[in-house]
């Protein structure tokens, strides 16, 4: 298995990997962010989510970057940003 090297690749795998876990499991972004738990409700799939990106991404990439973090905000969190959210 060849190891992701170049950042660009590095990104676009981490928004894959956030766009998977928003289009599998809309009721739970829905209803975490209704409820201000997004996190709590999604702790399984953004760990599995997490794994699979480091194992696929070189070290130094990963260190040097928050290609991840910045995708659970950019996918999730913006996308949801048209579910209504007292704190949202």
């Amino acid at each position: 298995m060849r190891l992701i090297k170049n950042p660009d690749e590095a990104r676009r795998l981490a928004r894959t990997i956030l766009s998977d876990i928003l289009l599998y499991n809309q009721a739970k972004v829905k209803e975490g962010i209704e409820k201000d738990s997004l996190f709590d409700v999604l702790t399984e799939e953004l760990t599995e989510g997490k794994k699979y990106y480091e194992s696929m991404v070189d070290e130094d990439i990963r260190q040097a970057t928050n290609f991840f973090s910045e995708a659970v905000v950019d996918v999730l969190v913006k996308q949801g940003g048209k579910i209504k959210s007292e704190i949202w």
